[in-house]
């Protein structure tokens, strides 16, 4: 048993004055109550605790979950991924506190040749199965989900953010995919870069945007968004890096940051921008205004880093997603909303997300109060998953496939 003592509480929506927080059992047991005879006490004066961190857009392979945890992020939505290694992976998190868990959408849907595919040449992924027509989307989805797939991921990019024209889905297999895993009680994401790629998705019913577009403002976009309740996932700090705003090596040198980095995600931080191609067409300061509109719409943010690209590291990089949201204009109680109740909600993980008695007791405890300024989130004075202490005293490093 644990329990916090005289310790501010954000919730996962609002803010609590100093109070009291009892784990049992790996779950939170009583917010305000101070009699817990024989627990564990955390002295909590002066700092906050917090929910574990869900990272809404992230794509996970071995050794990722290990930093993940370690940056207090305790829930993974990994939005594309081999499927068989995934499974490993979720099995790996279930038999190991020290692991973020893991959902995911394994394989993505695209057409032939078209985006993610360049993933499978690079041999970062085995190849996938891809769609010609829009009556092979029903199967489609039903394989993905047999393959344990949580939520459908659909890829909609001509390449022309990043001057790689790239074949683009045809709206009518857009339309059948969203039908058939709507069917199915699903949640559909969809990765669109540009304006008309997100009002196709949002017109197709499509539940999630994986990302901001960046290609021109549309204000009126915002108040549809609102309207159909579409949830979007801005991922400022990974469009950061690709459309020329890099802050990876920064975020690398921050003192909390540096020693639980593996040398493979050190490297993903510090290696410099993308080579785009000729003709790319982007602005990058698009995202933010749009960002701005959203919120002041009533459209629901989720903080996602978009980690395993370059220029970002898993956990570290969604604590910088948090400051660059609140630079966009969220407030920081907002934008760690969009980190953890608001992320729960959306993809249904109602055990997960909040600070409330019956809820895992997935939590961190920082120094200071981020819900006044959110670059205390990296003020880390501990991290529980399930109720069990985290040990982040190692330098984590990269340590190969994880087996169940």
């Amino acid at each position: 048993m644990l329990l916090f003592r005289d310790v501010k509480v954000f919730d996962g929506e609002r803010t609590l004055p100093p109070t009291h927080v009892t784990v049992a059992e790996g779950l939170i047991a009583a917010v305000g109550e101070a009699e817990a005879p024989g627990a564990v006490v955390v002295e909590g004066r002066g700092a906050t605790l917090m929910p574990g961190l869900i990272d809404a857009h992230a794509h996970a392979f071995p050794g990722d979950l290990e930093q993940a945890a370690a940056f207090g992020v305790t829930t993974v939505l990994d939005m594309m991924a081999d499927p068989v290694q995934a499974a490993g992976l979720r099995v790996a998190a279930t038999a190991a506190p020290a692991l973020a868990d893991l959902r995911t959408a394994g394989t993505a849907a695209t057409i032939p040749g078209g985006y993610g595919w360049y993933l499978v040449e690079m041999g970062l992924l085995p190849p996938f199965p891809t769609l010609t027509a829009p009556e092979q989307a029903d199967a489609f989805v039903a394989e993905r989900l047999a393959e344990g797939s949580d939520y459908l991921k659909i890829l909609l990019d001509d390449g022309s953010t990043v001057g790689a024209p790239t074949p683009a889905m045809p709206d009518e297999t857009l339309h059948a995919l969203v039908a058939a895993a709507h069917d199915r009680d699903r949640l559909t994401v969809a990765h669109a870069l540009t304006a008309e790629s997100a009002r196709l998705a949002v017109a197709a019913g499509v539940d999630v945007l994986g990302h901001l577009f960046v290609d021109e403002p549309a204000p009126e976009l915002a108040h549809e968004l609102a309207a159909r309740g579409t949830v979007v996932i801005p991922t400022l700090a990974a469009l950061g890096e690709l459309f020329g705003r890099p802050q990876g090596r920064r975020l690398a040198a921050d003192p909390r940051v540096a020693p639980y980095l593996g040398e493979g995600a050190r490297h993903m931080l510090t290696m410099g921008p993308v080579p785009l191609g000729e003709g790319a067409r982007h602005d990058f300061d698009v995202a933010p205004r749009t960002l701005a509109e959203l919120r002041d719409a009533g459209v629901t943010v989720l903080a996602g880093s978009d980690a395993s690209n370059i220029g970002t590291a898993h956990g570290a990089t969604l604590h910088h997603e948090l400051r660059r949201l609140v630079a966009a204009g969220l407030t920081p109680r907002e934008a760690l909303t969009a980190a953890t109740a608001a992320p729960a909600r959306c993809f249904g993980l109602a055990d997960r997300g909040r600070i409330a008695p019956g809820l895992r007791a997935d939590l961190v405890l920082v120094d200071g109060d981020p819900t006044a300024d959110i670059d205390h989130t990296l003020d880390i004075l501990g991290v529980w998953r399930g109720g069990q202490r985290i040990a982040r005293e190692r330098r984590l490093g990269d340590e190969g496939p994880l087996t169940g």
